[in-house]
């Protein structure tokens, strides 16, 4: 009998739960929009009211307030991944679910949708008890939801190795600040502590107290777009980023994987006039806490992508503006470019939340690195003669080069955000991408660097034709017409994995180059590294600075000429190719000529030798042991020789930097490769003469030039060693290298009974033949932080 009473006591209960949550809603703060929600701020909770069950929409998850350090990359505005989802009920419970957009069918006949979404599996992201119901609309608490680590700080931190954390909920909390519902998005955040052990250099660099980290994470509801909107095809050679997935509606005749191009939605007021406005302009908003004059130069340049729409019909149709001051710039409604601090400098970088299901590019977010600013300054302050030997105050020439990059960096990040890719050929024609990554181009007049040329100040050709493909008005016959007359004007795209692959064989596609050829780039950029060199002194910094800072403006200068060397290497054994389609016109793969790769082995040689890397004697005097409060970083030469500045230590890391590039084992393979096919090719014995020719065979009679000048051939021999003994090169590449490192042994031999030097190289050699499992090459200085030249994109 007790038992029978229990049992209707807590079914009485369970009737009532629902109707009181109903009721407790009613004192509560209530937040009308997309979703409509109730916050009790009593026991810190939000609850949902869910009214479309079963109805698609967009979740994103982001990081309004980050941790600061670039290495961990966990940015205040970083943006999560998109997912499609909806809300489905199941007993008491309703499940947020996501498909698998992966994998679909798109055809009229329902079945034939169903048998794909049942082949492969859907996520459920998380589970709520039905708290109430009431006229058709469900109450779930939401809390534990949101306050879930989403964005994986913790995950991030883990594999950071930054120290053993958990999510703290006695220290994390609903966050209401920016917690807003508006008719299409609905908007959370939570302020999440991480607490633990914060043992990681990182973490503690940015911390006030390393074992407790509090970022804010934002959760953004988001209604998804109308039917209305008409995805693009994919062409490789667009520029234009893609989404893929698998259609399994399609015809057998005809590829089942799709891609589609991702872009905003814009739309003509006028489609038969030649010029109108937009229906809806695409309009970026950037970050009102953003300083002058940084502030008029990036809103300059992020405008310069209103050039290319206006150049296929578009009146006004893309805007930059500032973010109003009530506007939360993680609010979907705006594209927004966020000025974003961090402890170190580091990459600034373009994402975009898009509709997985078309393409269609809903919000923009650009992350710009503040500190890229300073890089730039210091970069031209370095390159001047004399600066500040009068006064202190002379920035005005160092601060319009480096504003004039950060208006190419707002078109870069912006130009991803418009869903195009990077551009790493566009240096080879005039520019014509700010997608590109640009090296600064300056210049000697007479004595006085020439900084008046260093960035571009307009949008490039090739961004025109990628705007003209991704939004002007064509059919789907009209839009390869477009790039077959671009490519007939000897315009290229090509992206990052053949650009950044150290063994990369492309002979236009580089990171941070300048020059139509870069060869004679190269031999331009060593004779004005020379000249700022000789005349760079303690009037490069301003009095009262301390002289490592001048050594560490030093560096940059020093290494001026190393992506013009990576650029230059990739001419031996290199090719040029594009993203051909058949029906295209554009070259499909060409070998470089051996005259074109012996001219650049020549230039390359030019980095190899003493007097062109060897810091001049009388400047080593600039460089005293660091300062008290100014200890040696990553972006600082590294030493051998203890607290003292290595001179030859920069010469052997200088080396190193070539000899990588030069003797990778994909492109020593593949000149080995080449010379097969076409004895006519540059083969490795014509590359290794080249290479003792211009190194080994070299002396001179000033002991510091001979000592650099040994240092280099000690780290050439090591280079072919190296690359001898790599597991992955090809087998008749291993044999004539063996050929040719046993010659350069015979010479040391000869030269065995005079020189120690010699005497050394000869059984380091050998003893590398003997036993070449136990060969490990000697650890040089690693080079200094570069990449971005003053923070690039990611």
């Amino acid at each position: 009998m007790k038992a029978f009473k229990l049992l209707i006591l807590i079914s009485l209960l369970s009737f009532q739960a629902p109707a009181q949550i109903m009721d407790k809603l009613k004192s509560m703060k209530a937040y009308s929009g997309y979703f409509t929600f109730y916050y009790d701020e009593g026991a810190d909770k939000i609850y949902l009211s869910v009214d479309k069950l079963n109805q698609e929409f967009l979740y994103v998850y982001s990081l309004s307030q980050g941790v600061g350090n670039n290495d961990l990359g966990l940015d205040r505005g970083q943006l999560g991944n998109e997912q499609v989802v909806y809300f489905e009920k199941q007993g008491n419970k309703l499940f947020l679910i996501q498909p698998n957009y992966q994998y679909r069918a798109n055809t009229s006949n329902p079945l034939e949708k169903i048998s794909v979404q049942q082949a492969f599996a859907k996520s459920i992201l998380f589970g709520f008890k039905i708290e109430g119901q009431e006229n058709g609309k469900y109450i779930i608490d939401a809390s534990d939801f949101l306050l879930q680590d989403a964005h994986g700080v913790l995950k991030t931190l883990t594999r950071a190795k930054q120290g053993s954390y958990q999510l703290d909920k006695s220290r994390s909390s609903l966050f209401m600040e920016r917690t807003k519902s508006f008719p299409k998005n609905t908007e959370f955040e939570a302020r999440l502590t991480f607490s633990g052990n914060g043992t990681g250099s990182e973490i503690r660099s940015v911390t006030p107290n390393p074992d407790y980290v509090t970022v804010v994470e934002h959760h953004s509801f988001i209604e998804l777009p109308d039917n209305q909107y008409q995805p693009r095809e994919y062409d490789p050679r667009s520029g234009s980023n893609a989404i893929s997935f698998m259609d399994y509606a399609t015809p057998v005749t005809e590829s089942i994987e799709k891609k589609w191009i991702t872009r905003h939605r814009l739309e003509k007021k006028n489609p038969n006039a030649t010029i109108s406005e937009a229906i809806k302009p695409i309009i970026y908003y950037l970050d009102n806490g953003t300083p002058e004059p940084i502030r008029s130069a990036l809103l300059e340049g992020g405008r310069w992508w209103n050039q290319a729409f206006e150049a296929i019909g578009y009146k006004d149709a893309f805007q930059v503006k500032i973010l109003p001051d009530d506007a939360d710039p993680m609010d979907v409604r705006y594209h927004v470019i966020q000025w974003v601090h961090r402890s170190t400098r580091g990459w600034s970088y373009g994402a975009s939340i898009s509709d997985p299901r078309t393409g269609e590019i809903i919000k923009g977010h650009v992350s710009l690195g503040s500190l890229r600013i300073r890089q730039d300054f210091m970069i031209a302050q370095s390159l001047m003669n004399a600066p500040y030997a009068k006064n202190n105050e002379n920035n005005q020439p160092m601060l319009e080069m480096a504003l004039a990059r950060i208006r190419q960096l707002a078109a870069h990040e912006i130009g991803h955000t418009l869903g195009f890719a990077h551009n790493y050929a566009a240096s080879a024609r005039g520019n014509s991408s700010v997608m590109d990554y640009p090296h600064p181009q300056v210049a000697f007049v007479g004595n006085e660097i020439d900084l008046s040329k260093a960035y571009d100040r307009n949008i490039g050709e090739w961004d025109k034709v990628s705007v003209d493909y991704a939004y002007g008005q064509h059919s789907t016959e009209e839009l390869p017409l477009i790039l077959n007359k671009a490519y007939e004007k000897g315009l290229r795209f090509i992206t990052d994995f053949d650009a950044r692959n150290p063994g990369g064989a492309h002979i236009y596609a580089h990171l941070w180059d300048n020059g139509q050829t870069v060869v004679d780039e190269l031999q331009r950029m060593l004779d004005l590294r020379k000249k700022a060199i000789k005349q760079f002194s303690v009037d490069n910094m301003r009095k009262g600075e301390s002289y490592s800072k001048l050594e560490d403006m030093f560096v940059p200068l020093y290494f001026m000429h190393r992506y013009q060397t990576e650029a230059v290497s990739k001419m031996v054994g290199g090719f040029e190719y594009n993203y051909a389609i058949k029906g295209g016109n554009e070259v499909i793969l060409k070998p470089a000529s051996k005259s074109l790769q012996i001219e650049a082995l020549q230039q390359l040689m030019r980095t190899l030798q003493a007097d062109e890397i060897a810091i001049p004697k009388e400047k080593l005097s600039l460089f005293p042991p660091r300062a008290f409060g100014f200890p040696r970083t990553r972006e600082s030469f590294k030493s051998k020789t203890g607290l003292t500045f290595d001179a030859l230590g920069a010469v052997e890391t200088a080396a190193e930097f070539t000899l990588d590039f030069l003797l990778h084992p994909d492109r020593v393979s593949r000149i080995q490769q080449n010379h097969a096919i076409n004895e006519k090719n540059l083969g490795l014995s014509g590359l290794l003469q080249i290479i003792s020719q211009q190194t080994l065979e070299k002396s001179w009679t000033d002991t510091y030039l001979n000592a650099a000048q040994e240092t280099i051939n000690y780290k050439v021999c090591e280079a072919v060693l190296n690359t001898l003994h790599a597991p992955n090169l090809a087998p008749l590449a291993k044999v004539e290298l063996y050929e040719g490192i046993k010659k350069w042994q015979q010479n040391y031999t000869k030269k065995a009974t005079t020189s120690a030097f010699a005497r050394y190289m000869q059984q380091l050699i050998q003893e590398s033949l003997d036993h070449p499992a136990e060969w490990k090459a000697l650890a040089s200085p690693s080079i200094p932080d570069g990449a971005p030249i003053g923070m690039d994109c990611y």
